[in-house]
């Protein structure tokens, strides 16, 4: 936990934002239980919610949480242990306990968050939660609203329609604070990033002809269990990089072929880190792999040079694939006006996913309470068109914002057969010259960036080689 005067902070400023934004009633916090893994009594590692760990810094199953929007009086709920739990957990802190370490002085039981939330309701008095990606949690609300699991949650709201029964308001007022890292974030984002490198030089030492990549993926994931909380998402390792998330590492370590790492590592505080490269499985790049991996590390850099406060990250995602378009011209593998290429969504043939999102306490940062209210200013339109549609930040950048720079080119032939057989090409793909490509893979290159006051720097102290002569270099080492 952080000190509690930082949570205390936090939950004024939660409650100024929210009567800014003309919101009424009580705002209610719900906490994760445990996870059954394949039955009741064995559950899975526990994860508290990001945004209870955030404005209560109470890391444990069981808790809830209340404030008045009015007066800005606070409870936390929770139970505290008997005579049962002792013998199974040892003597634990008592909830008041606990409590006081976030700041908060009134403490009830947990049956009496049911209780409170039922007669707010019952007095029309409104009622503010978030959605949430856990289904305990989903049908909990829904139970006490008299709705149902699918209204209290999508997987995808868009919408204002969407959060008739969670709070439009409460999500606003959370996101604009989540989305800025102070100080004390911003040094665990460093550290998860500095433990993210040596995950990263874990797989790139391990990566050798012959070698499993079942044991380079297994050896990084042990490493993060033992230096934080674990991974922040499954691994990503994979000698098809095509697949955008390959999953499966079944394979062997083989000549010719690029190797993808998409990992990352979660700290004991949740904050995180999210890294690509992608390496010549023999430590060398073959002549072919060398000219697109060198566009791409230029994206990732380019893309690097515009980050600064005032610039749209949709503006850096549109220039950058007109920056890979470039490239991929000079090979010839399109031809034509790049500009009108760039209109025409060209580009997402070749990255078919957006340059970057938010990171934080969640690899994609709030992403379950809504991409278009967590990514998007309130004047910016999601895109239909392959690749820009799925930007998950698109907002114009201030200081504080952790986002991901992560530009890739992708050789897919089932996706070129789309473009081709659908017209989307528009006579500017060299599909003849794209066929020496089709068991090409794909490269993705990554960074974890953090937006400053007159620009961007990379988090953590030291960072992964990517200029391709600088990853030969170190798998030569």
């Amino acid at each position: 936990m952080f000190n509690e005067n930082i949570y205390k902070a936090r939950r004024k400023e939660f409650v100024s934002r929210m009567q800014a934004l003309g919101a009424e009633g009580v705002a209610v916090f719900l906490g994760n239980g445990e996870a059954a893994m394949n039955y009741s009594s064995n559950s899975y590692r526990f994860r508290q919610d990001s945004s209870f760990v955030y404005f209560w810094g109470i890391d444990e199953p069981g808790f809830a949480a209340s404030i008045n929007l009015s007066n800005g009086k606070e409870c936390i709920y929770a139970d505290d242990v008997d005579i049962d739990d002792i013998i199974w957990m040892g003597p634990q802190p008592t909830v008041l306990d606990k409590a006081g370490k976030a700041g908060v002085d009134k403490v009830s039981k947990y049956a009496d968050f049911d209780t409170a939330v039922r007669f707010a309701l019952q007095n029309d008095i409104p009622v503010h939660f978030l959605p949430s990606g856990r289904y305990f949690n989903r049908m909990k609300m829904a139970e006490l609203t008299g709705s149902t699991a699918a209204q209290v949650y999508k997987t995808a709201p868009y919408d204002e329609a969407d959060y008739v029964h969670s709070s439009l308001e409460m999500v606003k007022a959370v996101v604009s604070m989540r989305l800025v890292k102070d100080d004390a974030e911003i040094a665990e984002l460093d550290h998860a990033c500095d433990m993210g490198v040596q995950m990263h030089t874990i797989g790139r030492n391990g990566c050798r002809l012959g070698a499993l990549e079942r044991d380079l993926a297994g050896a990084m994931d042990a490493f993060a269990a033992t230096k934080g909380w674990g991974v922040s998402f499954p691994t990503i390792l994979s000698q098809n990089g095509q697949i955008l998330h390959g999953h499966d590492h079944s394979g062997v370590i083989t000549e010719g072929r690029l190797l993808l790492i998409d990992a990352g590592l979660t700290l004991d505080s949740y904050y995180c880190s999210d890294f690509t490269r992608t390496l010549p499985s023999s430590g060398k790049f073959t002549t072919m792999q060398r000219e697109i991996y060198d566009i791409v590390e230029s994206c990732n850099e380019f893309a690097f040079n515009m980050v600064a406060p005032g610039v749209s990250y949709r503006d850096v995602h549109l220039a950058t694939c007109r920056h890979m378009l470039c490239g991929l011209k000079d090979l010839g593998l399109v031809n034509g006006d790049t500009d009108v290429m760039l209109a025409e969504g060209i580009a997402g043939m070749f990255m078919p996913h957006g340059l970057g999102h938010n990171m934080g306490l969640d690899v994609h940062d709030m992403e379950d309470y809504g991409e278009n209210y967590v990514g998007y200013d309130e004047d910016q339109q999601r895109a239909s068109q392959l690749g820009l549609g799925s930007l998950r930040m698109a907002r114009k950048l201030v200081p504080g914002n952790v986002i991901t720079d992560e530009p890739g080119i992708y050789f897919i032939p089932a996706l070129w057969e789309y473009f081709r057989k659908n017209g989307l090409d528009k006579g500017f793909v060299n599909f003849d010259k794209l066929q020496a490509y089709a068991d090409f893979g794909g490269i993705r290159l990554e960074d974890d960036i953090l937006v400053t006051e007159n620009g961007a720097r990379h988090l953590g102290t030291t960072r992964l080689p990517i200029k391709s002569a600088e990853v030969e270099d170190a798998m030569k080492q």
